[in-house]
Order: C-alpha cells, then sequence, then structure tokens
C-alpha cells in the first residue's frame, strides 16, 4: 500500500455512516462456472475505505480489479464473503433496496463515458436525478450549478458526439457527482484520453478529494494510481499489498 499526505484536512473526513467504514469487506471471494468448473476470480479480499479517502485499485488486465470493483459498486454480487457499504450488509438488502442505494448512494465514471448520444450535455447529466426522484427545480439548479464548476453550462446543448474527449470525461464525472453519493467509483477514467487530457481528469479527481469526496479508481496505470492517497494492488484476484 502507498498513501501519501494530504495538503488539507477535514474534520468530518474519516467519519463514516454509523461509525463504520463507507467500504469495508471481509473473505470476499468471486468465481464463476465456466463448463463444470468453477473459475475463481477474487480470493479472500479484505480492506476497508473510510470516508474522505481516494483509493486506486491497481492491476494488470485479467487480475479481477474490474470484478471487484462491480461488487463494491453494487453491480454484482459475491460468491462468499462479508460486503458492508454506508454500514449496509449488502449481501441482506432486497433488489429494490439494491437499487435505491445504487441511485442515491454510488456515482459511476466509465472508461468509455457511457454518455447517451441522443441526448444532451445537460440531459445527461440529469438522468440519474430523474430516477432517483429528484424534484424538478432541484434538478435544474443541481444541473446547472455543476456544469457551471466543470465549464460545460456553455455547452450544454450540444450532443455527445460534438464535445471532446475530455469534454465527454468531464461530463460524465458531473453526471456521477450531481447526485451528491457516498463514494465515487471510476473504472480506467483515463483509458480513452491522450496525456494532456488526462492530467485534467486527474486533478479534476484530486480536487473532488481534498473536498472530502470518497473515490475509488480503478487503473493500471502507475503514473496514474500515484494521484491516491492509497494504492492496493492487486494480483491474481487477490490483494497483494
Amino acid at each position: 500500500m502507498k498513501r501519501k499526505n494530504r495538503k488539507t484536512e477535514r474534520a468530518d473526513e474519516t467519519v463514516s455512516t454509523n461509525g463504520e467504514p463507507v467500504i469495508r469487506t471481509e473473505g470476499l471471494s468471486k468465481s464463476y462456472l465456466l463448463g463444470r468448473e468453477h473459475v475463481p476470480v477474487l480470493r479472500d479480499i479484505a480492506f476497508s475505505v473510510e470516508r474522505g479517502e481516494y483509493v486506486s485499485i491497481m492491476g494488470q488486465s485479467g487480475a479481477g480489479k474490474s470484478t471487484l470493483l462491480n461488487i463494491l459498486a453494487c453491480l454484482d454480487t459475491p460468491t462468499s464473503g462479508e460486503y458492508r457499504f454506508c454500514g449496509h450488509d449488502v449481501a441482506h438488502l432486497s433488489e429494490n433496496r439494491l437499487a435505491e442505494l445504487r441511485n442515491r448512494e454510488i456515482g459511476f465514471v466509465f472508461q468509455n463515458f457511457n454518455l447517451l448520444p441522443k441526448l444532451s450535455v445537460a440531459a445527461n447529466v440529469e438522468l440519474p436525478l430523474i430516477y432517483n426522484g429528484t424534484p424538478r427545480r432541484e434538478r435544474q439548479q443541481r444541473v446547472r450549478g455543476i456544469l457551471e464548476r466543470f465549464g460545460l453550462w456553455e455547452r450544454r446543448k450540444h450532443k455527445p458526439n460534438e464535445i471532446s474527449g475530455g469534454q465527454k470525461q468531464r461530463v460524465a464525472i458531473a453526471r456521477a457527482l450531481v447526485k451528491r453519493p457516498s463514494v465515487i467509483f471510476a473504472d480506467e477514467p483515463t483509458g480513452n484520453l491522450d496525456s494532456r487530457t488526462t492530467a485534467e481528469i486527474l486533478t479534476v479527481f484530486e480536487e473532488l478529494w481534498r473536498e472530502g469526496n470518497t473515490i475509488i479508481m480503478i487503473t493500471h496505470e502507475h503514473d496514474v494510481a500515484a494521484h491516491a492517497s492509497r494504492i492496493l494492488h492487486i494480483v491474481d484476484g487477490t490483494i497483494a499489498s
């Protein structure tokens, strides 16, 4: 593991829901059935993340990092072990409660942006607020605020194919952040960007972290991982350091 000091501190940064870490896993394992054989992907994963941490999960292709991220983001379930998110034992939540947790507490930033091509920038950012039932006036205020923050307000009526790759990723981050989630998950968020735009996006993540946001980022790049406050190395489905 690798840690680096943050330049600014907030008194409530490590205070989690119900006094627990925002994320905690114990003995987490995942395997898939391939024919008659169970193929292990994750083995006995155990770690925790406090509120306000910026954690990179680093590993080569096939190491299991994306599978782990999907479990942490409540998009998949482990074969065995315990996973607690914001004080909830995820295994005991109903499908409706899981959906509510994803809609309200989790923001996801994808490598390929995952913007809807027929919707404008503003409409893409507004979408998660529609899903979680935020009233219309509040939706409009939040969307304007977040787009102004990321320098995208003038682009609000543009479609995704009318803006640059860096602007697309800023839209994706704005969409993840607009619902004020407990954790922002980022899956290789700089994988499709050039070096200059990568630096810009990593600056955005660092600013979000310094404001007290909890960020978990998947990457295979050492330079990208080094921007986090802590690095977890995953090798062959286990946390190696």
